[in-house]
């Protein structure tokens, strides 16, 4: 069977509500960040790497200039690099609305090209990032005209006071396990430490599983469902291996000043204290790069112009949305194709 193309009215007429919101949305965001002092920028896709987190596949193309030649570049899974390099020229404070582009990713909750709502605050920290959200996420609501977000059954209501939990706090309570201790080398985490402390939940790993593969498997089985329910929840403190551009937490570097949020179950949102020493961040990209070409068998290039600039960037804290699935959240949309304006083909 033929599925009816999504540009035939009927069909886009289904739609249309949704995309209202989204425009209220877009509206009240940019009045959030007008009314905080922020420049709206607006950064290329075209980039020499694409971002380097360890699973995310980027989309390839070659830029080909008169009297250069061709170069690889890449569509950017994120606008984070330049946007830095906006902080280290000397914009305090920027946030942008930006098509995002990830290849191999495709469901109910992603799309190979979305839209991120980034920003980020010279002079401050992952716990200003916090408040942000709050008050960003509670406009939202209010602009869309619902009391409460919805995600498949569950809601949440962001004017009641949020959650805020840590990592090895949830594990603790959760699944009884202490997730740091499964760490003693905090930068190489045991597979066979996590492991064993899994057992009595009937959770193990898989053939070429790393670390990584089961605190995942356990977060997803055991506590991802939980967040967020009722009112949204703020999960922070993650395991410094698992921080590849957040600055340690100066009173327990064994984990990183990044959080998430989530918002009935649904994961929103990922900030933190930006990484500022060139040095260290070259080890993580050269780490997560070796890391990325045993598992994948590819990598990316590192951008030294980023790393110099990271150098001159001042102290920092930065975040990535999903705008598409905040209005999923604040329209009871069950697919992310039904708040976006066209699907990609």
């Amino acid at each position: 069977m033929v599925e009816t193309p999504w540009w035939r009215r009927e069909r886009f007429a289904a739609r249309a509500p949704y995309l209202g919101a989204r425009g209220a949305a877009l509206r009240t965001v940019r009045r959030y960040f007008e009314a905080e002092g922020f420049a709206e920028v607006d950064t290329p896709a075209l980039q020499i790497s694409p971002g380097l987190e360890l699973h995310l596949r980027a989309f390839a193309t070659t830029l080909d200039e008169p009297g250069v030649g061709a170069r690889p570049f890449f569509l950017h899974t994120s606008p984070e690099f330049t946007m830095k390099k906006l902080l280290a020229a000397g914009v305090p404070k920027l946030f942008q609305l930006a098509h995002a582009f990830r290849n191999g990713e495709r469901g109910a909750t992603h799309h190979p090209e979305f839209t991120l709502l980034e920003w980020y605050r010279a002079g401050a920290t992952y716990l200003d990032l916090m408040t942000d959200c709050e008050r960003l996420l509670t406009a939202v609501l209010e602009a869309v005209g619902q009391p409460q977000f919805s995600w498949q059954g569950r809601t949440a209501d962001p004017r009641q006071p949020w959650r805020r939990e840590t990592v090895a706090g949830l594990f603790a309570d959760r699944c009884g396990i202490d997730i740091l201790a499964t760490a003693p080398e905090p930068e190489r985490p045991s597979l066979e430490l996590l492991a064993a402390a899994a057992q009595p939940l009937g959770i193990a790993p898989h053939p070429g599983d790393d670390w990584d593969d089961l605190f995942f498997r356990i977060f997803l089985e055991r506590i991802e469902p939980t967040l967020g329910i009722g009112v949204p929840a703020i999960l922070a403190d993650y395991p410094i291996a698992m921080a590849a551009l957040a600055r340690a937490k100066p009173d327990d570097p064994r984990v990183a000043e990044r959080f998430e949020v989530y918002v009935g179950g649904l994961e929103l949102a990922n900030g933190f204290s930006e990484l500022t020493d060139p040095v260290e961040q070259r080890r993580r990209f050269e780490r997560d790069g070796a890391r990325k070409r045993t598992r994948y068998g590819e990598t990316y290039p590192i951008d030294d112009d980023f790393l110099a600039a990271l150098g001159a960037m001042p102290s920092s804290a930065g975040i990535a949305l999903g705008f598409d699935r905040l209005v999923m959240l604040a329209t009871g949309a069950t697919r992310i194709d039904d708040v976006l304006w066209a699907p990609v083909a």
